[in-house]
């Protein structure tokens, strides 16, 4: 069962040929077998899924209707709602906060018929690109165990890519479900800014957040975007658009199509992961797409930006974690300015500490005009460059990272660690829908291939993603140490 993709599981489960009762005691099996050499989980709603489980074999033997993602199990990030289950973010500082509502994103997957697993381990607050800043535990690579799995959805990832479940939920504010997918050799996508509601998800950078898919293969991601790719007002930000038929739209022909490279800022690629991504270039050829250069020039600030704009927004959304409404509050202050500052101080971690020093003092007077609305500025202009280049491709492809995963422990330097999502903040800071998607092996350790598309052309990313998976089978690779059937 391991194996089965989740709309294959859908519909074993629709035809009687298989229990929702059976899924659920195989999914929490396997990862009672397996997470402890992984850690992917923070949480496990066993007991939720069980009874959920039953409640849908009642369903089907009744007759009744049943949803898109019926008896599929769905891994939860845990910065994402589930009304009375425990919500951390991985932080001292929430571990014992219980969310009092559902995100959106869980109402709209529990309407169709999905089954909850857990929560995933992530870094705290989604800050990092390694998973090793959650407060809790280490979250390990499938592929190898020494390895990180990207971050800060590794645990999303990791859930995925060991079989423990056919899709999982992260959320993405500078490449935090593309780069752990391409490290993990698994599906992640970001969706266009607005596309799926941020309600229920606990904020790090508003402007930049998306909460998106991984999965096995572009077919499970379209499914679920077809669920969640919903209008929905208790959002701000969501668009008010209709639900599209993704799976249908995939399978649109690429033959004679332009594919956008922008082989200038593609210089500070590791040899092993140019090769990849230059045979990847060499498969779309095969397929008959147009290959043209494209200027994004401005895509090498994209770093400086977002690590001032993300850490202003994120200063902003962490004041409301002040010891006094909810999570952590310290009991060695005799103040209300102690209880401020000490419960800030032993609830956050280093990370978190960090971007929030940062982010104030870039909106700090006297330094607000110098950093934060200057890059602003920047990001106004790097919108209006993929306007530009839009003009001469219907899609652009990257690479996702410049490397394969690395050993947990390794990288040092922060600076290093932020030079990871070097191809990956853009599609954030411009609000474009963005897909990683498995292009190859080195060492033994997998590499992704990104690919973006304009504003509200999240179709066209699962087309051109769908086109590259069908003429390599990259997807169907499973990790040799999870490539077992747990009894």
């Amino acid at each position: 069962m391991y194996r089965l993709s989740a709309h294959a599981l859908r519909d074993l489960f629709c035809k009687g040929e298989v229990s929702a009762e059976t899924i659920a005691e195989s999914t929490l099996k396997r990862i009672a077998h397996h997470d402890s050499k992984v850690g992917a989980f923070l949480s496990l709603l066993s007991e939720r899924m069980m009874n959920r489980a039953k409640e849908l074999d009642q369903k089907r033997k009744a007759g009744k209707p049943l949803g898109k993602l019926a008896g599929v199990p769905i891994a939860i990030k845990d910065n994402i709602h589930i009304q009375g289950e425990m919500t951390t973010c991985a932080s001292k500082f929430l571990e014992n906060y219980r969310a009092p509502f559902d995100s959106t994103v869980v109402k709209l997957l529990e309407q169709e018929d999905a089954l909850l697993v857990g929560k995933t381990n992530l870094d705290e607050f989604a800050m990092g690109s390694s998973t090793e800043n959650s407060a809790y535990h280490l979250t390990k690579n499938p592929w190898d165990l020494k390895c990180s799995p990207g971050g800060s959805s590794g645990g999303s990832a990791a859930a995925v890519a060991a079989r423990f479940c056919p899709i999982s939920l992260g959320s993405d504010t500078g490449g935090s479900i593309r780069q752990p997918a391409a490290f993990c050799g698994i599906v992640g996508f970001k969706p266009t800014y607005g596309r799926v509601s941020r309600y229920g998800l606990v904020a790090f950078a508003s402007s930049l957040d998306q909460i998106g898919p991984f999965t096995h293969n572009v077919t499970d991601t379209s499914l679920v975007m077809e669920v969640m790719g919903r209008h929905c007002p208790n959002d701000s930000t969501s668009m008010d658009l209709k639900p599209e038929d993704y799976i249908k739209k995939m399978h649109g022909e690429i033959k004679g199509s332009t594919i956008g490279v922008p082989w200038h800022f593609l210089e500070q690629l590791q040899n092993s992961s140019k090769e990849q991504f230059m045979q990847a270039i060499e498969v779309y050829k095969s397929l008959g797409a147009q290959i043209v250069d494209i200027n994004l020039d401005l895509q090498k600030y994209s770093i400086a930006v977002y690590y001032i704009l993300a850490t202003a927004e994120a200063s902003t959304n962490l004041a409301r974690f002040d010891g006094v409404r909810y999570g952590k509050r310290s009991h060695r202050a005799a103040t209300l300015e102690e209880v401020y500052d000490f419960s800030k101080q032993e609830g956050f971690g280093r990370e978190v500490k960090k971007r929030i020093l940062l982010g104030t003092y870039v909106l700090s007077s006297g330094f607000q005009d110098a950093f934060y609305k200057k890059a602003q500025k920047v990001r106004t202009l790097m919108i209006d460059q993929f306007k530009e280049a839009y003009k001469k491709c219907e899609i652009i492809a990257m690479p996702t990272s410049p490397m394969t995963t690395f050993p947990i422990g390794e990288i040092k330097d922060p600076l290093q660690m932020y030079l990871q999502d070097i191809f990956t903040i853009a599609a954030n800071l411009a609000g474009l829908p963005a897909i990683s998607i498995p292009c190859g092996f080195h060492a033994g350790l997998p590499l992704g291939l990104q690919l973006l598309a304009p504003q509200m052309q999240d179709s066209k990313v699962f087309q051109f993603a769908h086109a590259f998976e069908k003429a390599t089978g990259f997807t169907q690779k499973i990790p040799p140490l999870f490539d077992d059937e747990v009894k």
